[in-house]
């Protein structure tokens, strides 16, 4: 190994450290007040539910609670390398503030999340200050040695060490050695050890097998309704658009027939109309095709069919493409349609004049994002165009991300696992 190599895994290392310390630091300023003022809200607005009050605030709380979870699962997955996956079950459309308030109460998750606030806010809270504490006391004991001891006339206690002249003052800056040691060693495993208690405490109790039966089930279910409803459209657009043009067209060939000897220029005007009728029946079954599966997602991919797709929007559309080949063709269609349906929200609901869409493959992911500069808002919900992408992608195990603040931009991603 090279000196370069040596230096440059030192280097690495150190930021290592330091990242570490600081995502712990913060996690620390977050969890403590973040826990306690959930905690605090979900225990007053519970108590409250006997009086009437509980029932209208406990849904707002609780779904600050998950929000609060949700964060904490994705900082998890982004900085620990450690999936904690939500088991939150689906509330019912339009349910009433008590359908709602006794839905999320009977939910094993809600109970969990609950549990999980005063562990955060106390072992969550030591384990992820430990990191920060482990890299940034010893320099205290390095600036006491430097001379900081004589700003304390009356003596300091740095760590187990009274500090009442130079020679212990250097002795405050060994214990910051060996601290600075230990850090070296122990800093990343704390975060770790951090991540891993929340996982322990807020992921699901449920054995493993029967929560992935669970949500293949409620997958299934979403799937049967889904092409149950696309089976009623198709039928509906043949039934109104080009199988009643196609009957015209019949019943125009069959008085031709009558008036080609009789009035020759009439059955001009109706061999003319029923050629209108047939190109206006051709382009409706072309259209219709294309809502089933377009012919250019099937020849040349996800990348070109999204690039067509943003062909045909209003508004300025920018489309990147890094995919290294083709995905299995229900992948592929899933994501294609979940990606057309956010774009229309974009361009119906967003006010936004230009569109940028990202897609890519990474860790055995097909990740598309979908990014507008409108004025933002967006939520998932019932009756909202992304509840159904939302279900669109859970068919296939895929998850969907939305961030939309008030006054914009939106971002939407989503996440289909791909070979």
């Amino acid at each position: 190994m090279t000196m370069d190599t040596k230096n440059g895994d030192v280097r690495a290392k150190g930021r290592g450290i330091g990242l570490a310390a600081v995502r712990g630091l913060a996690l620390a300023l977050v969890c403590l007040p973040g826990a306690v003022l959930c905690f605090c809200l979900s225990l007053v607005s519970i108590a409250l539910i006997p009086i009437g009050v509980g029932l209208v605030t406990t849904p707002y709380v609780l779904a600050g609670v998950r929000a609060f979870a949700n964060w904490r699962r994705v900082l998890a997955a982004e900085w620990g390398g450690v999936r904690i996956p939500p088991a939150y079950r689906p509330l019912p459309k339009g349910a009433n503030p008590w359908a709602r308030t006794f839905g999320m109460l009977s939910d094993p998750a809600t109970w969990r999340d609950l549990r999980w606030l005063p562990v955060d806010m106390t072992a969550g809270f030591v384990t992820a200050l430990l990191p920060a504490v482990l890299l940034f006391y010893p320099l205290e004991g390095f600036a006491i040695a430097a001379g900081l001891w004589r700003v304390f006339p009356d003596g300091y206690w740095y760590g187990f060490v009274p500090v009442t002249g130079q020679a212990s003052a250097l002795g405050a800056a060994a214990l910051g050695l060996v601290l600075l040691f230990a850090a070296h060693f122990l800093t990343p495993r704390l975060l770790d050890v951090h991540f891993r208690l929340t996982r322990a405490v807020l992921g699901s109790n449920q054995g493993e097998l029967a929560e992935r039966v669970r949500v293949l089930t409620e997958t299934r279910r979403d799937a049967v309704d889904a092409s149950a409803a696309e089976l009623r459209r198709i039928e509906r657009d043949l039934h109104d658009g080009a199988q009643a043009r196609l009957v015209a067209v019949g019943m125009d060939l069959g008085t031709i027939e009558a008036l080609l000897d009789k009035d020759p220029d009439q059955a001009k005007k109706l061999i003319a109309q029923a050629r209108k009728s047939s190109v206006e029946a051709l382009s409706e079954l072309r259209e219709l095709v294309r809502g089933i599966h377009p012919p250019v997602l099937a020849e040349r991919g996800l990348g070109d069919a999204v690039r067509a797709l943003a062909l045909r929007l209003p508004v300025a559309t920018e489309v990147s493409v890094d995919l290294p080949g083709r995905a299995q063709a229900p992948v592929e269609s899933a994501a294609y349609f979940a990606v057309s349906e956010v774009l229309t929200n974009a361009v119906k609901h967003s006010g936004a004049d230009r569109i940028w869409v990202d897609l890519h493959q990474a860790d055995g992911m097909l990740r598309a994002t979908v990014t507008d500069n409108g004025k933002g808002g967006a939520v998932v919900g019932a009756g909202s165009g992304l509840a159904g992408v939302e279900r669109r992608l859970g068919t296939f195990d895929g998850v969907l991300a939305v961030s939309s603040p008030a006054g914009g931009p939106t971002m939407v991603t989503m996440e289909i696992p791909c070979a």
